[in-house]
C-alpha cells in the first residue's frame, strides 16, 4: 500500500513542474488512430479568452473551490445523474493519473488524489494541464491541436466564438465537431461564450489570468 501512494505523491510533484509525456488515454488512442495530433503549450500562449470559455463550460466556479464543487455535485445527483458534476481539478486527476469510464475504483482514487493536486499545483498549472491534455478530437489532444485542426490557427489567436466552440465539444469530442458545429453545438457555444464574459466581470477568472 505504501509504494503506491508514494508513487502518487511522487508524480503529483513532478507534474507540478513537469509536463505529463502522455496520459493513458492517449496511449490508448494510440494504438486506434496512430500518431495523435497534440502539441503542448503554456498558459501564457494560450488566447486567454480559450481559459475563460472553458471554464465557463465545464467549471464555472473553478476559482472559488478546492477540487470539489458540492453545489455542482448536489445539482447533479439531484438531476439522476444525467450530467456530471466533476471539476476541471478532478478531470485532471482522471486525465492524467487514471483512466475513463465509470466505476466506483476509479472514483474513489480520483476523490483521494484531487486534493492533492489542489494543494501542490497552482490553479493555473491545473487549467494549463487541462488545457493540453483534454480530448478534443479523434486522437486530438488539447487546444493548440485542436485550434490548427478545426480552425487552421494557433491556440493563441483564437477569437471568442472558436474558444467557446471549442470548448462545446469537450463532453463529446468524438461525435461533435468545433468546424462544422451542429445547431446544439452553436447553441451551447453562445450560452459559453456568454459565461466566459460573465465569469471575467464577476472576477471568477482571476485565479488564472495576471
Amino acid at each position: 500500500m505504501l509504494v503506491p501512494v508514494t508513487l502518487v505523491i511522487v508524480l503529483v510533484l513532478l507534474f507540478s513542474l513537469v509536463n505529463p509525456p502522455i496520459t493513458l488515454t492517449m496511449w490508448q488512442e494510440h494504438g486506434k488512430y496512430g500518431r495523435l495530433e497534440r502539441s503542448w503549450m503554456p498558459l501564457d500562449d494560450i488566447a486567454p479568452v480559450m481559459a475563460r470559455s472553458v471554464v465557463a463550460a465545464e467549471d464555472a466556479n473553478f476559482c472559488l473551490h478546492w477540487g470539489f464543487d458540492v453545489t455542482a455535485i448536489r445539482a447533479a445527483l439531484e438531476d439522476g445523474g444525467a450530467r456530471g458534476g466533476s471539476t476541471i481539478s478532478q478531470q485532471v486527476v482522471k486525465n492524467v493519473f487514471l483512466w475513463q469510464g465509470r466505476s466506483w475504483t476509479r472514483k474513489a482514487l480520483e476523490t483521494l488524489i484531487t486534493p492533492l493536486v489542489e494543494i501542490f499545483w497552482s490553479k493555473r498549472r491545473i487549467l494549463e494541464v487541462y488545457l493540453n491534455v483534454a480530448e478534443t478530437g479523434e486522437g486530438v489532444f488539447g487546444v493548440e491541436a485542436a485550434a490548427q485542426r478545426a480552425f487552421g490557427v494557433p491556440a493563441a489567436k483564437l477569437s471568442a466564438r472558436q474558444a467557446a466552440l471549442i470548448a462545446a465539444i469537450l463532453p463529446a469530442p468524438r461525435s461533435r465537431s468545433a468546424a462544422k458545429p451542429s445547431d446544439r453545438v452553436s447553441r451551447r457555444a453562445r450560452a459559453i461564450a456568454d459565461g466566459a464574459a460573465t465569469i471575467r466581470a464577476d472576477g471568477r477568472a482571476a485565479c488564472f489570468e495576471d
